[in-house]
């Protein structure tokens, strides 16, 4: 057990009560703004089509931004307003002092001071892009005076600047909580006791791309399929008149398409398990009220910024200021013994977001290639696939050269010039898998060991920084399974295998739990009492049905195993599936865990016996962005299962304090399969539907065909929208 206790209680500064109104209205803007909006909006077009996807098209880049962040609002405003409050260290305006830590987290890096002056000194087209952000945004509140947000009164261009990479989860979210409250609040806080019940659903994506020597007409094929939280993102097309034509999985409240297409290329983002946020242990200094720390024989002070945080009262709001320390490698987040802490991540906001929005309208892979140079996609790997026939597995685009004898994913000595950083890797010294000869590359959130087969980058080519994974993924080895050795792959058949049933983790730890059961005397009253489950379990292919008592049964085991015996797998340095593969979990273990699952699928359902379909299921009744859950209303048997035991088709679902029944709320969320031939042909789905509002026919109306892997057609080309239009108008209409 862990105690944090502050030796420094001066670091917090003061706290002020301010009356102050709880609700809040969007700012009125001026004649001479509205005037402008309305010109412009005559630049743009939305065309929704009959799933109520928003086909955006402007005359300008910029215009196509204006529309698209209006369209987006109309489905879903509060997803874009808590986004910019959680980026931009807001949250707690919203939510009250709870929030406060979150903010402080988020303002170590998004000081708006900071953002606004790097606004001013972007590139002329990119501050065009930001305006156009903004301005939608507020047309938006301006025409929809019944929309009321929660803090974010007028959204301003530089506000871009605070969120500009699109995975769930920024790098800043590494920075530990009640570290950084333990330090900079006073608190003593056990942390053991303080830490969340363990979250067993993996999280990440799948990406695949198939040169065109290993499909059926010769046309490169590419897979999307990024695993989040549901409705994290929007689906839409953004189009101008400048060259701009990208369709896919928009980030709430972005203005840049994060996965997916135009006409020539395609582009996947896969949580990547790179070593490049760094933690140093820094020496502290004290000269009467100035702090300094130690780099080699110098000594030198720290900078400090005092951070305002406002929160929302009973009353109105107050405020909490913290006086906050930095070193050469970044603020500090907490302390440890005698040391402080400095965190280390890529915050380069300007080049961030232009390279997020500039690859979307690269056509091919050299120009993508070009954009990489920016180094500015931290957390994610890339799969990439254009019309050319090229296909790429690129590692994560920031990774700092460093010293490859400290081990990096320890906080390591700050005082100590040799982990200084030395620059970055470039493309080319990063673990790629370009054009492979085995004409197919994945990722799957594991190591890039495997991207490619037997033609994927070496571990033993690369500082051991540029990759933390232990073991391949289930899903790595199932996906090692589906790709190699085929040269007919269609749309169709790629789509397949991302829905293929197969669970290689049963595959690969329920033959220990026949072992274990084979074992048992014949005395022991556990073989009269198991025997039925353990032959259900024989006899099953370990392949996911909604009719499959097999799958409900394994799943509450290896569920149960999983919470008995991933600590120990853990400091094995061992995944889940190979510790009890090699003996190393007990048969008592492997046999109560069965014996547990059994009594909770009778306890919750009446009988072990059930099958699947009835326990797993999608349900979107609410259009909150925490979900509600209600067994006794209508809901969707779902098939496949978590990715944590290889499923491809992840489905992250659990039982709730009120119901009994489990419930998705993570893993597939957009699944496009895209063929680049002549044309671009896709099909694709998003869980439940486009609209964030519960009365809108569009609320759950893919939901059906998102629970059995059915995708639909996508609408790309102009004559194939306009036939299948619902409405078109230009935004405030």
């Amino acid at each position: 057990m862990l105690l944090i206790k502050n030796r420094w209680p001066a670091l917090i500064a003061w706290t002020i009560s301010v009356a102050f109104p709880v609700t809040v209205r969007p700012q009125a803007p001026s004649a001479s703004e509205v005037a402008r909006w309305e010109q412009q909006a005559k630049n743009i077009t939305i065309t929704r089509d009959h799933w109520g996807i928003a086909h955006v098209h402007g005359k300008s880049d910029a215009d196509a931004v204006f529309g698209m962040e209006y369209a987006q609002a109309e489905d879903d405003f509060n997803r874009i307003e808590s986004n910019y409050l959680v980026s931009l260290g807001r949250l707690a305006e919203a939510e009250g002092d709870t929030a406060i830590w979150q903010d402080l987290r988020a303002r170590l890096y998004a000081d708006p001071d900071s953002l606004k002056a790097a606004y001013q000194r972007s590139p002329a087209t990119l501050r065009k892009l930001m305006d156009a952000f903004a301005d939608g945004l507020n047309y938006y509140l301006y025409t929809h005076k019944d929309v009321k947000p929660r803090a974010i009164r007028r959204f301003e261009p530089w506000m871009a600047l605070s969120f500009t990479e699109g995975s769930i989860g920024g790098d800043v979210e590494k920075i530990d909580l009640r570290l950084l409250k333990a330090f900079y609040g006073g608190d003593r806080i056990d942390i053991a006791a303080a830490s969340d019940d363990q979250d067993l659903e993996p999280r990440g994506s799948n990406g695949i791309a198939i040169a065109p020597k290993n499909t059926l007409n010769g046309h490169t094929l590419f897979y999307i399929n990024p695993h989040t939280t549901f409705y994290f993102r929007s689906e839409l097309q953004m189009s101008s008149d400048e060259g701009l034509n990208a369709y896919g999985a928009v980030t709430w409240g972005q203005f840049f398409v994060y996965q997916g297409f135009n006409e020539r290329a395609g582009w996947m983002h896969t949580t990547s398990g790179v070593d490049n946020i760094d933690t140093f242990l820094e020496t502290p200094v004290k000269d009467g009220e100035t702090w300094s720390y130690r780099h080699g024989k110098d000594v030198t002070p720290m900078k400090t910024r005092t951070i305002t945080i406002p929160y929302r009262t009973s009353s109105g709001t107050s405020t909490r200021a913290f006086k906050v320390y930095f070193t050469q490698h970044g603020p500090i987040v907490g302390s440890e013994g005698d040391k402080w802490l400095s965190f280390s991540m890529m915050w380069n906001p300007v080049s961030a977001l232009n390279q997020s929005y500039t690859r979307t309208k690269a056509h091919n892979l050299a120009e993508f290639l070009k954009i990489f140079e920016l180094h500015t996609n931290s957390s994610n790997n890339t799969v990439f696939a254009d019309s050319q026939g090229n296909i790429a597995y690129l590692h994560s685009n920031y990774i700092p050269r460093r010293e490859n004898s400290f081990d990096w994913t320890k906080p390591v000595d700050g005082s100590d010039p040799r982990t200084d950083y030395h620059g970055l890797l470039s493309v080319n010294e990063s673990p790629n898998a370009i054009n492979p000869a085995s004409g197919w590359v994945y990722n799957s959130n594991n190591w890039p060991w495997s991207a490619a087969g037997g033609n994927s980058p070496k571990r033993s080519d690369f500082p051991t920084y540029v990759e933390k994974a232990k073991w391949e993924m289930p899903r790595g080895y199932h996906m090692l399974k589906l790709l190699p050795g085929r040269s007919d792959f269609t749309a169709a058949s790629l789509t397949e295998a991302g829905y293929d049933s197969w669970l290689p983790s049963f595959a690969v730890m329920l033959p220990q739990l026949f072992k274990a059961y084979d074992a048992l005397p014949a005395t022991d009253e556990r073989c009269a009492s198991l025997a039925k489950p353990i032959e259900v379990l024989r006899s099953w292919d370990n392949r996911f049905t909604v009719q499959s008592v097999a799958t409900s049964v394994a799943v509450f085991w290896g569920t149960d195993v999983l919470r008995r015996d991933s600590s120990a797998a853990n400091a094995a340095n061992l995944s889940l599936d190979d510790y009890v593969a090699q003996g190393r979990a007990s048969p008592d273990v492997l046999l109560e865990s069965l014996t547990a699952a059994l009594k909770k699928l009778q306890n919750d359902f009446g009988s072990w016996q059930t099958p699947w379909g009835e326990i797993n299921r999608f349900q979107r009744i609410s259009s909150g962005i925490r979900p509600q859950f209600d067994d006794a209303r209508h809901s969707i048997p779902v098939p496949f299962a978590s990715a944590r035991w290889g499923s491809l088709a992840s489905f992250g679902a659990r039982a709730y304090s009120n119901t009994r029944k489990w419930y998705g709320t993570s893993g597939n969320s957009f699944i496009a399969v895209v063929e680049f031939g002549d044309s671009v042909r896709a099909r694709a789905v998003t869980a439940g539907g486009e609209s964030g509002h519960a009365d809108s026919p569009h609320f759950t109306d893919q939901a059906a065909a998102y629970s059995m892997g059915a995708l639909r057609d996508v609408y790309f080309y102009p004559r194939d929208i306009e036939a299948h239009a619902e409405r078109t108008y230009h935004p405030g209409q």
